[in-house]
């Protein structure tokens, strides 16, 4: 009977124990919808493995809206939120106030990501973020409207793109006035600078300001580039376009009413659903060119701990969790969330589900980054600069030489004596 007596306390004192040591961790999961639940579920899986809770936090819709958040929180020192979704160019921006992870997730664990993802998640030597996805801009298109119009593969060049859309919305347009050729994202905000990005690199007019600081915008090729992009506005894509975000040309296309859109991986899936207009009638290929190779938006979004928590061992413990390889797989075969560790570009299971990720590899691991890293805390004026320009040349308020030599100037004041 003693010894059952000290059983029974030994086991009551061990359950008091873990329960005391059982902790709550918040974490950022986006905006809602899809990604918010996934990531929810990610992280309770993580949940009943260790014991611990989540609280899974909800952020808005915009990513500038979503950084301003974080900006406030991390300026007063707050501890509320343990673990930080970010951007993939924000640890610039706010890398100071998050965890060094070197030393404390596993060196193996770091090499399985691509190389220069994890350095662009680093912040004054400080591995400051894990990646959890990375993104780069695509094109996706109607195998079954291509092949109506005969046409058998997708544009390579903007030139063909322009070309095809315009006799494909023509002849959509006979039976259904909604129908248009090309969405993307031309709402002044972050995704307005991808985009551009993406149009001005690929035409051979640079990536705005180069990694040495330098300011290369005002060049007659960015300039083209921007031109050709207004062409499209009114004639193969809406006037309305250059309101839209990712969502709003998402759900235009994935209605039937588009051939093709511009947007990043995680479209694949949701066009694929039981509830979409296009299922089983979506190809997906690299961006076309304007004569200077093909070119992709590096985007992306990844976790870091708040120095300021109050359970940081835990925090650390869910972000490797989370990044870990069998989570990206869930993620990648749920979601179509492009996966950072590398080897899942050869899982079986990945493929069926996204067969883009194998023929896309390259375009994926050689994206192109914004220029975040060469203009530092300055970059989100640089980006907010670009979109203003770009928008002027949009919606017909200057041409586009005009533009980016007023951008130039503009962005030479916000440099200074220095980035």
């Amino acid at each position: 009977m003693k010894y059952l007596l000290m059983t029974i306390g030994l086991t009551s004192a061990l359950a008091v124990s873990g329960a005391a040591s059982a902790v709550n961790i918040t974490l950022d999961c986006g905006p809602a919808g899809a990604g918010f639940n996934i990531c929810k579920a990610g992280a309770e899986r993580w949940a009943k493995k260790t014991g611990n809770t989540v609280t899974p936090y909800e952020t808005p819709n915009s990513s500038n809206d979503h950084l301003g958040i974080i900006q406030q929180q991390l300026a007063a020192k707050s501890g509320d939120i343990d673990v930080y979704q970010l951007d993939i160019i924000w640890p610039g921006l706010v890398g100071q106030h998050f965890v060094d992870l070197k030393g404390k997730i596993p060196a193996t664990d770091i090499a399985q990501h691509f190389p220069g993802i994890i350095q662009a998640d680093q912040f004054d030597g400080k591995q400051v973020a894990m990646p959890w996805f990375t993104d780069a801009g695509m094109l996706y298109y109607r195998t079954d409207l291509l092949k109506k119009y005969g046409y058998s593969k997708p544009p390579t060049t903007w030139a063909e793109l322009a070309s095809m859309a315009a006799k494909i919305q023509a002849g959509e347009q006979q039976t259904n006035k909604a129908f248009t050729g090309f969405v993307f994202q031309g709402k002044n905000y972050e995704g307005l600078t991808c985009d551009a990005l993406e149009w001005i690199k690929s035409f051979g007019g640079g990536t705005i300001v180069d990694t040495n600081g330098n300011i290369t915008i005002n060049n007659a090729q960015a300039a083209k580039a921007l031109d050709t992009a207004a062409s499209w506005i009114g004639s193969i894509s809406p006037r309305g376009v250059t309101t839209y975000q990712e969502e709003e040309a998402r759900g235009i296309f994935q209605s039937g009413n588009a051939v093709f859109m511009r947007n990043w991986p995680y479209a694949w899936a949701l066009g694929q659903s039981a509830d979409s207009k296009v299922k089983g009638l979506i190809g997906a290929a690299p961006l076309p060119t304007g004569g200077n190779g093909a070119a992709a938006a590096l985007g992306g979004w990844n976790l870091g701990v708040n120095k300021y928590g109050k359970n940081i061992a835990a925090s650390i413990d869910l972000v490797r969790y989370l990044t870990g390889p069998e989570e990206q797989k869930i993620r990648a075969v749920e979601g179509s969330y492009q996966p950072t560790v590398m080897s899942l570009y050869k899982d079986k299971d990945v493929l069926k589900v996204n067969p883009f990720f194998g023929t896309l590899y390259n375009v994926f691991a050689a994206a192109v980054p914004r220029p975040s890293a060469a203009t530092k805390t300055k970059y989100n004026q640089v980006s907010q600069d670009f979109g203003n320009a770009v928008t002027s040349v949009l919606i017909g308020k200057a041409k586009g030489a005009d533009a980016v030599r007023q951008l130039a100037a503009d962005l030479a004041r916000v440099k200074g004596s220095g980035w």
